[in-house]
């Protein structure tokens, strides 16, 4: 389907304009603010066609998408008069101030820096190509081409305080234009030369923290969170005939003020104290840091709680090298990207493996992990385990051998050489042992763990549906009134817990069991008449004479063969009797194209009966019961 008409079923699903108070994205995930989650059904989101996963973190209905999520906004916004922040600001404040302290911060953090992803990736990723033109002999040093690629790659960093001013505004409610000129002055190039010049410097009798903003993070964050409550002071303040000049004049001047004087410097010491505690980890024991970090990043990750070391990493550079975040990063990518690529190979769904595919280049080479963590790893659990377990080892070789990361960009295969430098050749050299090692022991443990796709495909060998023989022999004998539904297929009977498909499995749709076809001919189970024959031709509904309505459903996601398998024998509303074949459907083709051919078969009326009971034979033909209905 296409982005826009998978978009529309998210819209349709999340409650529409109605229940969306707003709508932003990051990187991989659309994440909503809804009037009331509860209506949401998280099952049939994910069965959506593109999306990986869900989320719910502190008042935001997270749908994660992967690198196609701009097209999906774009689609949404379109349908319904959506926009980027709540209409409702008591609501959304109430929202915001559910949760614990954890959750508020890790909400906080997120909705913060998540937009300003694209902007710092791309600026690390210009430093990374400074680092290399010049080791490669392509660019001087000196040259002016050179200065100003420089200027590309430090302005996403120099300007930060102004970008997270932006962002900040938006989820405090503040004047967004009042927050970006308060971080203006921050780093205006006067208060820039005076803290260059080193001599005390003191407004209207204050002392002034002499302290460099320019790339920091935590300062700002903090003026404007100020800057919330000093607008509600104005605001009652105020007269209503003078709030339009008065209003912006008195929260520059006092917040202005309090950022240099207070409020910036406690940020900066902040910041300070959280690198040196870090700092001191890393000196008496960098190797155990390196194995919880490395091991942990993929969960870190999940939470957003990895921005909340922004300051340590985002500075990143040759006099100041990251020896934590960016190495860790590194080893835990590396991992998620090759336990995908395993799945890739091992999986025998084609959406599966295409899935893996797409999350495994996004994470090799763009060091983007959300798609393998939401749509492979977190979903089949075996892949993030062996990916931690890589992590954590490869992460302890990373800890004693010091590794360092000189510029910020997001670690991946592309990205290697911010691990280079004149000064500390091998450097790059600890980097590539450790991408390759992360990568041999996670795609390793991965093929060797399996996944759940895997283990319930083997399962279904040896699980066979289970009854009490002698009840069985009783219902044959067609006392307490049973009615039977005969196999529409020949093939051999699984219990419909062991489909690889949770709609099935954990019975949404109804009881029943399911068959691994021997061959493509579906017969009627009973005499009745045909309910539907979906478009795709993959799936029946019928109803027998005695009241029992079944959908039979020739393999998982089927759908997707837009019918080219199938061959049909019958209509909608035309009455069919038992053994008469309903339809055709080629087997090899369908396996072919790297699908399931297991076949449910369910009672979607299940409610309506007392018990179903499902046969004990393990092999049968279309002359055989598979099910009795009492």
């Amino acid at each position: 389907m296409k982005n826009k008409d998978l978009a529309k079923k998210i819209y349709d699903e999340v409650g529409q304009e109605q229940n969306i108070h707003s709508l932003i994205h990051c990187m991989t995930r659309l994440r909503f603010e809804l009037k009331d989650e509860s209506i949401v059904d998280d099952e049939k989101i994910k069965e959506i066609p593109g999306v990986m996963g869900v989320n719910h973190q502190s008042g935001q209905y997270q749908v994660i998408i992967g690198n196609d999520v701009g097209d999906y906004y774009d689609e949404i916004t379109k349908l319904g008069n959506i926009v980027g922040e709540s209409s409702d600001e008591s609501s959304t404040e109430t929202k915001k101030e559910k949760g614990n302290l954890f959750n508020r911060f890790a909400s906080f953090i997120s909705a913060c820096m998540s937009p300003l992803i694209p902007a710092l990736i791309g600026g690390g990723m210009v430093k990374v190509i400074l680092i290399l033109l010049p080791l490669l002999g392509w660019m001087s040093e000196k040259s002016q081409s050179y200065a100003i690629l420089t200027t590309f790659g430090d302005a996403p960093f120099y300007f930060l305080p102004i970008m997270l001013a932006v962002t900040a505004a938006k989820y405090f409610k503040v004047t967004p234009m009042l927050a970006v000129t308060i971080a203006g002055v921050m780093i205006h190039p006067s208060f820039v030369a005076m803290v260059a010049a080193g001599k005390g410097v003191h407004f209207m009798g204050l002392p002034v923290t002499l302290a460099t903003y320019s790339s920091s993070v935590i300062p700002i964050l903090m003026v404007v969170w100020a800057m919330k409550y000093i607008e509600m002071g104005v605001d009652k303040i105020c007269p209503a005939s003078m709030k339009s000049i008065l209003k912006p004049l008195l929260v520059l001047f006092i917040t202005a003020t309090l950022a240099l004087v207070v409020i910036g410097p406690i940020g900066t010491y902040a910041g300070q104290y959280l690198s040196d505690i870090i700092l001191f980890i890393q000196a008496k024991a960098g190797w155990l840091a390196m194995i919880v970090m490395s091991a942990f990043m993929p969960l870190i990750v999940m939470t957003g709680m990895h921005w909340a070391f922004a300051p340590l990493f985002l500075n990143a550079s040759v006099a100041s090298p990251d020896s934590l975040i960016l190495p860790a990063m590194l080893a835990a990518n590396i991992a998620q990207g090759a336990a995908c690529l395993a799945v890739a190979i091992k999986a025998k769904n084609k959406n599966t493996k295409q899935i893996a595919s797409a999350a495994s280049i996004s994470a090799l080479l763009a060091g983007v992990t959300e798609p393998a963590l939401y749509g492979i790893t977190l979903k089949y659990k075996k892949p993030l385990y062996a990916s931690m377990i890589a992590g954590g080892i490869t992460g302890l070789f990373t800890g004693i051998m010091h590794l360092k990361s000189f510029t910020f960009a997001v670690p991946s295969i592309i990205s290697m050489p911010q691990f280079m430098s004149k000064t500390d050749s091998q450097n790059i050299y600890t980097a590539v042992i450790v991408l390759v090692a992360s990568f041999i022991i996670s795609f390793v443990l991965t093929y060797l763990f399996g996944i759940d796709e895997g283990d319930a495909k083997v399962a279904t060998v040896t699980t066979t549906a289970t009854a009490n023989t002698e009840e069985i022999k009783v219902l044959e004998s067609g006392s307490k009134g049973t009615k039977k539904v005969f196999s529409p297929v020949a093939g051999e009977v699984i219990t419909l817990e062991s489909v690889n498909d949770p709609t099935f499995a954990e019975k949404m749709l109804g009881d029943g069991v399911a068959i691994i076809p021997n061959d493509g001919k579906i017969f009627a189970p009973f005499s009745g008449e045909v309910v539907t024959v979906f478009p795709t031709k993959h799936a029946i509904g019928l109803k027998s004479d005695t009241g029992i309505e079944l959908l039979i459903h020739f393999g998982l996601d089927t759908v997707n063969l837009k019918g080219k398998p199938f061959t049909q024998h019958i209509e909608a509303g035309q009455h069919v009797t038992q053994g008469e074949l309903l339809m055709e459907a080629d087997i090899k083709q369908i396996q072919d194209a790297g699908y399931d051919i297991t076949t449910p078969v369910v009672v979607t009326n299940t409610a309506e009966f007392v018990e179903i009971v499902p046969t004990e034979e393990t092999v049968v033909t279309k002359a055989d019961t598979i099910l009795y209905v009492i």
